[in-house]
């Protein structure tokens, strides 16, 4: 097992181990386990009928948090699937994404082209399903409300987005939609779709041939395509909360990363690549440790490094992983997600820096 830290990579990386151990007394084990993202673009764990409305529902929203598995997931914890016309809630919810007449009526449509909008066709009531909550994720991220806006948008699909107003966030386990419901609904309700996620989550819909420790690091990267970025966040063993330092790490003026499960740029280059190789923890360092190796643009492999800065080798500010055919795979900025890119837009072409082969 190759070991590229030195010393001063090393104290670097003690620096940010620390610095994310103390976010990690903030944030409780509750909150952890309900935001994490899990990993992969895929889907699993779907029945058959439903699986090509959910990748039809995700294709259809721009936003890059609604995602088939997230989906998925959510019509789970609404019926477990069930396509039958009993599938009705002691409310008056109705189908398998259980929409009360109401509101099946502001979204409902004809999508699987029978000639009926029914909240009981996969197809429909799909597809209105994620016509809503790319609606929600847009309020939500809009707000200026702090937290996962996927959280928000699964609060206000189940409580409603007056709901959410009301308490600036998810509503708290007291909170009872109706006099007389049971309180919490909405509350474990979030919680359980979110720390779901992983069971309905997939494989990576990027193929990656060949064997090695470029394409072996390139697989595992693509694996967490999906997850949120987060700045500070990410550790060798996954995604895990970050923190912000007064520039990195906000949105919409509020502290993101301290929220939000999920790696930075260079957190997801060194976990690709552990334990077979040990990079150091940002971008700057990994750049030092591999650049006795440098690769020119037009020779490059699949699990090169690519380096972006702002003039030189100490004012690197972004990493990330070769995917062939001009594309990468990297942790973008607050607000996005791990994603596929073409290298010529991922990040600005005039700070392109260089490439090395670790």
């Amino acid at each position: 097992m190759k070991v590229l830290i030195g010393a001063g990579a090393a104290v670097l990386a003690l620096l940010m181990v620390a610095a994310l151990a103390t976010v990690a007394l903030l944030v409780s084990e509750e909150d952890a386990e309900a935001t994490n993202p899990g990993k992969g673009g895929g889907l699993r764990n779907v029945p058959a009928e439903f699986r090509p409305w959910l990748l039809k529902a995700d294709k259809a929203c721009p936003e890059p948090e609604l995602t088939p598995a997230l989906l998925a997931a959510q019509l789970h914890q609404e019926s477990k699937f069930s396509t039958q016309r009993s599938t009705v809630s002691d409310a008056g919810a109705q189908g398998p994404a259980q929409f009360m007449p109401a509101t099946w009526a502001t979204w409902g449509r004809d999508a699987d082209g029978n000639g009926v909008a029914s909240p009981w066709d996969v197809g429909d009531a799909v597809t209105a399903q994620g016509r809503m909550m790319c609606s929600l994720l847009r309020q939500a991220k809009s707000s200026g409300y702090g937290g996962d806006p996927r959280a928000l948008a699964l609060a206000g699909y189940n409580a409603g987005w007056g709901a959410v107003q009301r308490f600036r966030g998810v509503p708290p386990i007291w909170f009872a939609r109706r006099p007389g419901q049971a309180e919490g609904e909405t509350y474990h309700y979030v919680k359980v779709i979110l720390a779901s996620l992983p069971r309905f989550q997939g494989a990576s819909t990027l193929e990656v041939s060949g064997t090695g420790s470029g394409p072996d690091a390139l697989r595992r990267a693509a694996a967490w395509m999906g997850t949120p970025y987060s700045w500070g966040g990410g550790t060798p063993s996954g995604p895990s909360t970050g923190f912000c330092d007064g520039t990195n790490g906000y949105l919409n003026g509020q502290c993101s990363a301290s929220s939000t499960a999920g790696f930075d740029c260079s957190s997801l280059v060194q976990n690709a690549y552990w334990p077979d190789l040990h990079l150091p923890r940002v971008a700057a360092a990994q750049y030092g440790a591999t650049s006795d190796r440098p690769v020119a643009r037009t020779d490059l492999q699949p699990g090169d490094l690519l380096f972006w800065s702002h003039g030189s080798s100490g004012a690197i500010y972004h990493v990330a992983i070769y995917a062939g055919d001009g594309n990468v795979v990297h942790a973008p900025r607050t607000g996005r997600n791990v994603e596929l890119k073409s290298l010529t837009t991922a990040m600005p072409q005039r700070d392109y820096y260089g490439a090395t082969r670790p």
